[in-house]
């Protein structure tokens, strides 16, 4: 029997539906180009996805180097 998923709360960001949101914005940066935090935000139907989830998908995938963020506070995919 496979063992079931582990908890929302001990998911530190490698989880798959984390991974699926940072496609989700790269994605959205490739399509549409650079753009602010609210510009992204829409592109991507963030204000739909669950409290918090956007935010967090915008720092994993700035960590991890997939966004950046340039002087003028807009995101591109690298």
């Amino acid at each position: 029997m496979p063992m079931p998923p582990p908890k929302p709360s001990t998911d530190q960001g490698g989880g798959r539906r984390v991974q699926r949101e940072v496609s989700q914005l790269v994605r959205g940066l490739v399509d549409k180009g650079p753009l602010d935090l609210d510009g992204l935000r829409e592109a991507v139907g963030g204000s739909y996805w669950d409290t918090g989830r956007f935010d967090r998908a915008l720092t994993v995938a700035l960590d991890s180097g997939q966004v950046v963020k340039d002087a003028g506070a807009k995101y591109a995919a690298t």
